[in-house]
């Protein structure tokens, strides 16, 4: 479906086309909201056939990864999560962390949506199995005990002759501990310990008495859920006034091993539309309180089928851990969906409906988990206060702008941007202005980038921070005020130009340097407290455009320093200088070529060639 511009707003696949497409033309009180309100925006629909179900399957699933369509449910952090890897094929394995899965014989367990969490049980697990720490290579070329075996939580068979038998034992164990068999690894680990103590090898066994207290450390704070030792995955749905929630819980063995959710916020109509009206008028069962949305069917969910197929299909991609048993509140009515994700996996894999009474608690319990991390957000509740603070309805994209010059010399003005609170590298900006050069005004510099800013269009910023003042926030606004109303493209943008705030440092107080919020036409700072989570917020991205444009204005300046360097050999001008930056990219290609690569550059014969490289390096050699 195609709005009036041609932009593609909404992907889906039909079996019946008639009578899919007919469910979108029912009268205006049987829709739900949001497809009523997406239905005000349709103006064509294009058709494309496939030869099967499965086709028309993996086709919806490309053309939204794709073309982002608003109206579909899109995976917005679909990243490959950490796993453990076990080598079992190698005669002496490590454990090792990944994000890849591969058919290569190894053992794979999680997964973890969180790096830091994964790599605390990595450091844990270390203590407890003195299994080898190094990589491959290091491990064939090794002579000497690495301080690992030093501190011993390795045993060194890079170097010393460490019995097969003994090491198969401990990766047995190791198995059992990652699998959640722990009640069988600690009553294994508890014979030994007594057989040892018998044998009189009490060394032997207080050592397996301090690993048999680790093992019962680290595993106390598990979750069981289900009473056999089981491994599947748990989808849940949720619904709020807000956001469509889908909740995965990862079970490994029987014990909840960690969660992960995506949700997707409704786009509003604007205020005083007619698709507002159509919005808010709309019949609608969805709560913001946990428990009574918790109590709603999955059913109710407007398109929750369509929505569970789709987050299954961007969810399990090649190359992921896929469980053999995937938990969901009802049963889909694709069965390609199920060998599709078979295909992926290598092996078996059961979408299993919630019919039993345990698979609903799941279900129940990866919904509530669901919800409450919604709630709990640390940093959509963060942005919201700043929000607030700012008198900004939404706050998602913030760029941030710094000043950085010379002595008046190079001046350059960078740009980072952060959206939804975490910085996109790929979007950080350098404007350069030659034409500023010597004047050593930071206010001109900032004029210019926001006219240039303006000049580039969207994606626009909900907010711009400002390192500098009043007088650097007013040149930025003077030039907003008068130049945004002329933009040919803001007035289909939005209806006022960005928000705008500026981090100025203020007095010492107790020692410590007070920074404070400004934004235009207020006398007075923000009242932000010192140490408050919205100021350090502020500060983290005020700080990143600080580091950025200083590196950048450096690497321009140490760029001009060759450049003349280079216009100093005879018969090298600006172009020839330029042309060879082009071909060979640093200086130490340039040295490192032959007299006949020069030969290549437009305008350099033979001769020119040779006496080219000679002087490189004759003057250049020690730069």
């Amino acid at each position: 479906m195609k709005d009036a511009s041609g932009r593609i707003i909404y992907v889906g696949k039909a079996n019946n086309l008639r009578s899919r497409v007919g469910s979108y033309f029912r009268s205006p009180e049987q829709l739900p909201a949001k497809t009523r309100v997406m239905m005000g925006k349709v103006a064509g629909i294009d058709i494309l056939c496939t030869h099967s179900e499965k086709e028309a399957l993996l086709l919806e699933a490309s053309l939204i990864k794709k073309h982002r369509p608003r109206y579909n449910i899109v995976l917005r952090d679909d990243k490959s999560y950490i796993l453990f890897k076990l080598d079992t094929q190698a005669t002496y394995p490590r454990l090792s962390l990944t994000r890849k899965v591969t058919r290569n014989g190894a053992l794979y367990f999680g997964p973890f949506t969180s790096a830091h969490a994964a790599r605390e049980t990595l450091k844990a697990v270390n203590r407890i199995f003195p299994l080898r720490k190094c990589k491959d290579t290091s491990f064939r070329n090794r002579t000497r005990p690495c301080l690992q075996h030093h501190i011993g939580r390795c045993l060194a068979p890079c170097v010393y002759d460490v019995d097969p038998d003994e090491y198969a034992h401990m990766v047995h164990n190791l198995q059992l501990f990652l699998s959640g068999r722990s009640r069988d690894l600690i009553s294994s680990l508890r014979r030994e310990m007594l057989q040892a103590s018998e044998d009189l090898r009490f060394e032997k066994a207080a050592s397996l008495r301090d690993q048999i207290r680790a093992i019962e450390q680290t595993v106390e704070q598990q979750t069981v859920v289900l009473s056999e030792e089981e491994d599947c995955d748990v989808l849940a749905l949720a619904e709020t006034m807000q956001e469509i929630v889908v909740g995965i819980s990862f079970i490994r063995q029987g014990k909840l091993l960690d969660h992960k959710t995506f949700a997707w916020t409704f786009d509003h109509p604007e205020e005083g539309s007619q698709d507002q009206e159509n919005y808010m008028t709309a019949p609608s069962k969805a709560s913001n309180d946990p428990s009574s949305a918790a109590k709603d069917s999955e059913h109710a969910i407007s398109g929750g089928e369509d929505i569970l197929r789709t987050v299954l299909l961007q969810f399990y991609t090649p190359g992921k851990f896929i469980p053999e048993r995937i938990v969901l509140p009802f049963q889909l009515s694709d069965p390609d969906l199920e060998n599709i994700l078979v295909e992926r996996r290598g092996g078996n894999v059961h979408l299993i409906p919630a019919w039993r009474q345990r698979d609903k608690k799941m279900i129940e319990l990866a919904r509530t988990n669901a919800l409450q991390s919604r709630l709990h957000d640390e940093t959509d509740q963060l942005l919201y206060s700043v929000g607030r603070k700012m008198g900004i309805k939404s706050l998602k994209r913030i760029e941030a702008v710094d000043v950085s010059h010379l002595g008046g010399q190079g001046v350059v003005v960078g740009q980072v941007v952060a959206e939804e609170g975490r910085f996109q590298p790929e979007a950080y900006r350098q404007y350069t202005f030659p034409e500023l050069e010597g004047t050593h005004d930071d206010y001109a510099a900032l004029a210019a980038w926001a006219r240039r800013r303006i000049q580039s269009g969207p994606p626009w910023p909900d907010m711009v921070l400002i390192d500098g003042g009043k007088g650097q926030l007013a040149a930025v606004h003077q030039v907003l005020t008068k130049e945004w109303k002329n933009y040919a493209g803001a007035s289909n943008a939005s209806s006022s130009s960005w928000a705008l705030a500026a981090l100025a440092k203020g007095s010492r107080r107790k020692g410590e340097l007070e920074e404070r919020v400004f934004v235009p036409e207020r006398k007075n700072p923000l009242p932000l407290r010192p140490g408050s989570k919205e100021l350090l917020f502020l500060q983290q991205i005020r700080d990143a455009a600080h580091r950025f444009v200083l590196s950048r204005q450096k690497r321009s300046r140490g760029k001009k320093v060759l450049d003349s360097n280079l216009e100093r050999l005879p018969g090298v001008g600006p172009r020839t200088a330029r042309l060879l930056w082009d071909k060979f990219g640093s200086l130490q290609n340039m040295l490192q070529a032959a007299p006949e690569q020069f030969e290549t550059i437009p305008g350099i014969g033979p001769s020119k060639a040779h006496k080219l490289h000679a002087a490189l390096h004759d003057e250049l050699q020690d730069m």
